[in-house]
């Protein structure tokens, strides 16, 4: 696995069911960024809030998927995007300590 730098953490506020989203596609388009690691997604209980948790190998290019992605399909679905981003070295140690699959053993 690439060294994970940046995670970024992404959430819309819609209405869709997570069952009703056509994901298939949408992965392969999020495959073309560039030092895209891995992504999670996240259905909100209760809520049909989308989004997921993502692995990126710099600062730059998870800023490069949100301008490039994230916020075109938020005005695409007219819903509010709400994004984050955390600094993977600052954790790295704490995280190897909890068994991260991100940073081995």
């Amino acid at each position: 696995m690439a060294d994970v730098h940046v995670y970024l953490y992404a959430e819309y506020q819609v209405s869709i069911p997570f069952d009703k989203i056509d994901w298939a596609p949408i992965n392969v388009e999020m495959k073309k960024f560039p030092g895209l690691i891995s992504k999670t997604w996240l259905s909100g209980l209760n809520t049909y809030s989308v989004g997921g948790f993502y692995a990126f190998d710099t600062r730059e290019n998870a800023q490069a998927y949100i301008d490039g992605l994230l916020l075109p399909f938020a005005a695409q679905v007219n819903g509010n995007l709400a994004v984050r981003l955390f600094d993977a070295d600052a954790t790295r140690d704490a995280s190897i300590g909890m068994a991260s699959p991100f940073f081995g053993k």
